[in-house]
This record gives C-alpha cells, structure tokens and sequence, in this order.
C-alpha cells in the first residue's frame, strides 16, 4: 500500500482510535499498514470535488427588497 505525505490515516479498532499523519511518503509491503495495537489504518475518507463542473453553478438570485415607506 502506497502511503503519500500529507495525508491521515485511522485505525479500525473501536477501542484505539489512532490517527497517523504521514511525514514520508512510501511503500508499506503487503495490504493495509497496521496500528501499534494490531488494528488495521485505513485512509481517513475525503469526497470527491468536481472542480470543472463550477461553471454550471448558478448563483442564488437576490430577492427584491420593498422599502416599508412605500407602503
């Protein structure tokens, strides 16, 4: 498993509740790296951002505001 700078891994068990952050990107032989407690670490989730697809975003439209004197 190929583990990158910057990012954060957790650990599985329910118990530990370990997070790593990588320092040094590298390779780590076989599945997943394991925590100091025997858990699995997995890499903590982050949502996909579609960055090309802002320009179809539509801006709120301003609502007309009447002046309470006109009334």
């Amino acid at each position: 498993m190929l583990m990158k700078t910057g990012e954060y891994w957790h650990c599985t068990n329910p118990g530990c509740h370990c997070r790593v952050h990588v320092e040094y990107s590298g390779q780590y032989p076989g599945g997943n790296p394991r925590c100091v407690c025997g858990g699995l670490l997995k890499k903590d989730y982050a949502p996909p951002v579609f960055k090309y697809l802002n320009f179809l975003r539509v801006e709120e439209p301003v609502l007309n505001r009447r002046d309470p004197r006109e009334e």
